[in-house]
């Protein structure tokens, strides 16, 4: 390391560029955060409305499997700071945590806000200075940083510069994609942004489902592409199509399937813990003058929003024919045609080309730039999968950083 003391500027205030922040603070460099909103950490702050879902504690093979394609890539990160060391590091704020029944990871309080308080705390501690108001444009062509706030613009100079900007969800937080065409502009290579962990539409539900159902959850159900095994969970009806957990999580699948062929075609099974043979025997049983809407409540608990959607995506006649409505209760077809907008879904899919970095994530074509977080091009279901890749990935680049300084 030099003798005096480098300057690098961390561009985004989220839990990439924060932790970024704090590894390089650490090491002894002059940090310096920008970010465009009037505070820092408004996404992750928002993420944790009704629960901040920090990390999973399922066996690290699986974890790392759920970053799928990216998965070799991910794990570089993960392997010096899993799911466990991140718990470590939490507990380290003075925020203890706990496992739920589905095995993701929460703090005591299930609550955002005290974690990042004492973060930041320590940061400021630590000497990091955080500058809020201030946007990064992109470069001046002597190479210095453009940062606008609302005295104006700024040529901030720095040794090294790490770019933790986000995808392009949720705008009004600060995550815009507004880096992209900068980035292309100095010839790094960029995926198109697409929505992850959104919901679908589909080709159009009837105004009477929407008007009783729209807003309410289908649970214990089973969820599959066509051709592929369905997946237990639950999900939610909405005016448009369907959105929720088990719906995220096949939405990278649903997603590329649509941009293939136009439509993803899916199958629903409503009663997952029910053998189709045991459907059709129940099925099956004299019903006398009961309605068949009456004798699915009766003998299979086939009511409200389940029975609604059974009624949508059939037609009369699978009604009088048992055993075509035994196979509709456990594979109703479901057929989805488009992704929800991009600023409505939790996280995006593209971004920077992980072949346009080094292993340290710096950028090829911008050498002592590096970038980190959710505009790198991998995605992850929820589950705390997201956040603990936001982290690591913001690690491996101060990483990177203080390797390259070094060498420098």
């Amino acid at each position: 390391m030099p003798s005096s003391s480098p300057r690098v500027a961390v561009i985004g205030g989220g839990p990439a560029g924060l932790m970024a922040a704090e590894v390089l603070s650490l090491a002894g460099v002059t940090v310096e955060v920008y970010d465009g909103m009037p505070s820092v950490g408004r996404k992750f702050l928002l993420a944790g409305v009704g629960g901040m879902n920090i990390t999973h504690s399922e066996p690290y093979p699986a974890f790392v499997s759920r970053y799928a394609e990216r998965a070799q890539d991910v794990r570089e990160w993960l392997d010096p700071f899993d799911g466990p060391r991140l718990r470590e590091w939490i507990h380290g704020l003075g925020i203890q945590t706990f496992v739920g029944t589905s095995g993701r990871v929460f703090p005591t309080d299930m609550k955002a806000a005290p974690l990042l308080r004492a973060w930041l705390k320590r940061l400021r501690e630590a000497g990091v200075v955080i500058h809020t108001r201030h946007r990064w444009l992109g470069w001046n062509a002597d190479g210095s940083l453009r940062i606008a706030n609302p005295q104006g613009e700024l040529a901030v100079r720095a040794d090294a510069t790490v770019l933790a900007l986000g995808g392009a969800s949720w705008a009004r937080l600060g995550s815009d994609g507004a880096w992209v065409p900068w980035l292309r502009d100095r010839g790094v290579p960029i995926k198109r942004l697409q929505p992850s962990n959104c919901g679908f539409d589909v080709p159009g539900w009837s105004a009477l489902l929407r008007e009783k159902f729209a807003g309410a959850p289908l649970k214990n159900v089973a969820l599959g592409l066509a051709g592929e095994p369905a997946r237990k969970g639950e999900f939610v009806l909405t005016q448009t199509g369907v959105e929720g957990s088990l719906v995220y999580a096949l939405s990278a699948r649903i997603r590329d399937a649509i941009n293939q062929a136009g439509i993803a075609n899916l199958h629903l099974d409503l009663l997952p813990d029910h053998p189709v043979d045991k459907v059709r025997s129940v099925l099956h049983k004299p019903r006398g003058t009961k309605s068949m809407a009456r004798h699915l409540q009766g003998q299979l608990g086939l009511e409200g929003v389940k029975a609604g959607l059974l009624r949508e995506l059939s037609d009369a006649q699978t009604f009088t024919d048992l055993d075509a409505l035994t196979l509709a209760i456990k594979a109703l077809p479901l057929t989805l045609v488009r992704a929800r907008p991009l600023d409505e879904a939790i996280s995006t899919a593209g971004g920077v080309d992980l072949q346009g970095l080094d292993k340290r994530l710096m950028l090829g074509a911008v050498p002592g730039t590096f970038c980190a977080g959710e505009m790198l091009d991998w995605e992850a279901p929820t589950g705390g999968y997201l956040l603990t890749a936001c982290f690591a990935s913001g690690r491996r680049a101060a990483d990177g950083v203080l390797e390259w300084l070094a060498r420098g």
